[in-house]
């Protein structure tokens, strides 16, 4: 018998052995591709049609076959996972593809997109149940660590080794069904439910934003998700914008930029995240341009996620401005203490623990600034539980919290609400202070000392003498005024509302 055939039946073996351990889905996607090229000097080498999957495999499965082949054969010292050395195709325009050995085994009941190293692609369901059942990527049987083969939306076939991991991989926590809607994001939430349930491109296109961590890109992945269930077929690709500015770069680089327009403008969906990174990129921004107009153009939908309006994005030309401000922009506010709350509510719910509903209200009151912190700070109580054995009060989780709580209890300066509602109002800091009393000073001085009042811990005669050593019966009238005015004026009690969220967060 040949060495290649004492390989090959080596690697028939071990390979059976993994599937058992690893389950059906996972072999298909990430294992059935291995090709065994060669023995060398001890080392047995391996050849993946692709770079991302050779990453993978060494990451998740180098030192379990590296295991079972020293218990096959104790002449293997190591095992090498490279990738298939590249030709080029014409007909694939300069596309990597495999040795010939390789391509039979990748090709073999491997599917369509063998050559993006994804092969099998789950469904929705088998992603989602994955998850749930197993916490996402954990240690698998023997050491093997079983990871959920994640569908990447790469959009054609047969990309190679060069594009073969453009689309980001989706969170599967992050579906509509987990998606806790309030008042600040039930307009976002609708619009990303619309787009993802139509046959025909509505919002073109949908821009999302707000601030950090309140649920643009759980949006962004659920639409994803929903689109994908719906329709297979459709071919979606969702990345950060910092991730497209690095594949048009390396287009530059590798003079390849055609193959990089085809793939782009190619796609059914195209949804980028965190567009504000590409300010002040002057080329990056020309060829995102010309990729959106031409999607457009094709009725091609386009999701657009960043941390501020498109009026509002500076370093942005003003033409693309234009064009993202085209179709429905849905801002996502700061979360209410409600929202808050029902987010922690649904998260301890998903996490099967019984977090005391005192628990959840502190949180809610004290964690204001965003979704990932609260939703960080809950993650720490029940571990610290779970690893101390120690039951969940009020009084560990002060404990366990309470670096993060100092942090939330920094209290705002009067300098800093009278600087900050004077640039809301557009008058000068000094007007604060002066003896001027026409309404258009007199109304937003009023709001400081009434902000002041309710965000610091100063007497009414201190704040008083920090606007013009004014009396602190001043400082009383102007409270009583403003809770008059927030009661019966709903713009008003919006402004004062607003610049309150500004100064807490």
């Amino acid at each position: 018998m040949s060495v290649q055939a004492s390989l090959d039946q080596q690697w028939a073996r071990i390979s059976g052995r993994l599937k058992d351990e690893v389950g059906e889905t996972a072999y298909r996607s990430w294992l059935k591709p291995l090709t065994v090229e060669d023995f060398i000097g001890g080392q047995v080498r391996i050849v993946v049609p692709t770079r991302f999957m050779r990453d993978w495999i060494r990451t998740h499965y180098a030192d379990r076959i590296r295991a079972l082949w020293s218990g096959e054969n104790p002449g293997v010292q190591s095992v090498e996972i490279v990738v298939a050395p590249p030709r080029n195709d014409a007909s694939l325009g300069g596309a990597l593809t495999t040795t010939p050995r390789a391509a039979a085994n990748a090709t073999t009941d491997a599917g369509p997109l063998a050559e993006t190293g994804i092969g099998h692609l789950p469904t929705y369901d088998e992603v989602e149940a994955s998850a749930s059942l197993n916490g996402g990527l954990h240690g698998g049987l023997n050491g093997v660590a079983e990871a959920p083969a994640l569908p990447a939306f790469i959009a054609g076939n047969g990309l190679g080794e060069e594009r073969d991991d453009v689309s980001a991989l989706l969170d599967p926590r992050f579906t509509f069904e987990n998606f806790v809607v309030g008042k600040p994001n039930e307009l976002a939430f609708a619009a990303a439910r619309r787009v993802a349930d139509a046959n025909a491109v509505t919002f073109n296109p949908l821009f999302l934003y707000g601030g950090v961590g309140l649920g643009k890109t759980h949006l962004m992945h659920a639409i994803a998700w929903h689109i994908r269930k719906k329709d297979p077929a459709r071919r979606v690709i969702y990345l950060s914008a910092e991730k497209f500015m690095y594949q048009f770069i390396r287009a530059l680089r590798y003079k390849d930029t055609m193959a990089f327009k085809e793939q782009f403008r190619s796609v059914d969906v195209l949804m980028i995240d965190d567009v504000q990174f590409i300010s002040g990129k002057d080329s990056t921004q020309e060829e995102f341009f010309h990729t959106f107009n031409a999607l457009v153009d094709q009725n091609r939908q386009v999701i657009i996620s960043a941390d501020k309006s498109p009026s509002d994005l500076e370093g942005m030309e003003e033409r693309l401005r234009s064009r993202l401000g085209w179709g429905l922009v849905a801002d996502i506010h700061p979360t209410t203490y409600e929202l808050r709350l029902g987010i922690l509510q649904s998260k301890g719910e998903q996490m099967r623990v019984q977090i005391p509903q005192k628990v959840l209200e502190f949180l809610a009151h004290k964690i204001t600034s965003n979704v990932r912190e609260l939703e960080g700070a809950l993650n720490r109580i029940v571990a610290h539980a779970e690893l101390v054995g120690r039951a969940i009060t009020l009084e560990s989780s002060q404990e366990v919290l309470h670096d993060l709580l100092r942090a939330s209890n920094r209290r705002v300066t009067i300098e800093e609400i009278q600087k900050k509602v004077a640039e809301h109002y557009n008058i000068r800091l000094a007007d604060m202070s002066s003896a001027r009393r026409a309404r258009a000073v007199a109304r937003p001085r009023q709001v400081a000392m009434y902000l002041s009042k309710q965000l610091t811990a100063r007497s009414l005669p201190e704040i008083g003498r920090k606007f013009g050593d004014r009396d602190h019966t001043t400082v009383m009238h102007a409270v009583r005024k403003v809770e008059e005015l927030c009661a019966t004026d709903p713009t008003f009690s919006e402004d004062v509302e607003l610049l309150r969220r500004m100064l807490e967060g």
